[in-house]
């Protein structure tokens, strides 16, 4: 049997206990299965067909501690129709690398098999490390050539994509790419946690190649599309794993560049990718996940840095307003009513409040303010001051 060979030792179990054996991954994700002797169920049925099984059944399989077990133990699966399983953590230098199966009908299984199932698992164990290993060093690699792909220098750019076709990792010349950026809200030590698994497992909803590099702070991915297919279900599975993974309160951002034709252009991707997420952290009613091309204003607003949109923001007619309008009613009204296009029925009726009422308070505004909201370059440089002063408000929330 060669020394890799996960399967193997799956069928050599199996065929030793005539019994099914299957082996998981941490997040009971199917790795290998042998062949049935008629007591499979209906769990491990779908398991094999779909390589993983319903994340509530995930939930309860690990609330029973296994992910702390050193030693085979029996787990019941609390499922209409599931048989008792033996459940053998596979480790090798104590780090888990997933989980052993045997279906134990009547608890049959006596010392000496289970013994086997043990030393099964240990193989199993060396295996996955070996894998692990060799993974890592492969990802590092890729997380590099990616940092390189969408540097600042234009020559680590060119070399970065001489070292991707050297490996060969995106053959097909009728590609198109584009890259998510993906960042938690806040500096929770377990939302910082959960990055990297949320986009791993929502990484599982697409056959495109793909490559992600991630920090505790934020993730990117780069996708090769083959085909102009929406990426919702990748995004929105992203976003339910974070949240499975988090407290409820947790929130996780991502920002989503546009395709484009070629790895010269990726790096334009990512920076659209990295504003958009940012504009989703800054702008809540934008959604958790943004879009460049639908974020509005705010593409050309955050382009801007940071130690520019403070003074940008300082508009005097706005300042003027601010000082007339202690309670923020004339301030409130006023966005509303750019909001709607000017529309002043839809502003009143948002507003609750009468079209006279409105009409009154837009008359006080072009009074405090010296603007004219029938004029088109006095109302573009209110919306945009309104714009900037909430994106500089932000920031300084989040500082």
């Amino acid at each position: 049997m060669p020394e890799d060979d996960l399967q193997g030792i799956v069928d050599e179990l199996a065929e030793r206990l005539q019994r099914s054996v299957a082996i998981d991954d941490p997040g009971i994700r199917l790795l290998a299965a042998s062949r049935h002797f008629g007591d499979e169920d209906p769990v491990r049925v779908t398991s094999v067909l779909n390589r993983s099984v319903d994340s509530g059944l995930v939930d309860d399989i690990l609330a029973q501690g296994i992910a702390q077990w050193t030693r085979p133990g029996n787990v019941v699966v609390a499922v209409d129709d599931a048989l008792p399983r033996l459940c053998a953590p596979v480790r090798c230098n104590a780090l888990l690398l997933g989980y052993l199966w045997l279906i134990d009908t009547e608890r049959s299984l006596g010392p000496a098999e289970i013994d086997l199932a043990e030393d099964a698992a240990a193989r199993a164990g060396v295996v996955l490390y070996r894998r692990l290993v060799l993974h890592e060093r492969s990802k590092a690699r890729h997380e590099a050539i990616l940092r390189e792909l969408v540097s600042s220098d234009h020559s680590a750019r060119v070399q970065a994509i001489d070292d991707l076709r050297a490996e060969q990792l995106f053959p097909d010349r009728h590609l198109r790419f584009r890259v998510l950026a993906v960042q938690p809200h806040g500096d929770d030590p377990a939302a910082s946690a959960a990055l990297e698994s949320a986009v791993e497992e929502g990484l599982r909803a697409t056959d495109d190649v793909h490559l992600m590099a991630a920090n505790r702070t934020r993730a990117w991915v780069l996708l090769a599309e083959r085909s102009a297919r929406p990426i919702d279900a990748v995004t929105s599975r992203i976003v339910a794993r974070f949240r499975s993974l988090t407290r409820s309160d947790a929130r996780i951002v991502i920002g989503v560049g546009t395709a484009v034709g070629g790895l010269d252009l990726v790096v334009e991707s990512y920076r659209q990718a990295v504003l958009a997420a940012r504009a989703a952290l800054l702008v809540p009613t934008l959604g958790d996940v943004a879009r460049w091309g639908s974020l509005g204003p705010y593409e050309v607003l955050l382009m801007l840095p940071v130690e520019h949109l403070v003074p940008a923001a300082e508009v005097p007619a706005l300042a003027a307003l601010e000082r007339h309008d202690p309670h923020g009613v004339l301030m409130a009204s006023l966005e509303a009513f750019f909001d709607n296009a000017g529309d002043v029925r839809r502003t009143a009726d948002q507003l609750c409040v009468h079209r006279a009422t409105l009409y009154h308070r837009l008359k006080r505004i072009e009074e405090h303010t010296g603007c004219r909201l029938d004029r088109g370059d006095d109302r573009l440089t209110l919306h945009l001051g309104l714009k900037l002063r909430a994106l500089v408000a932000a920031y300084r929330t989040r500082s």
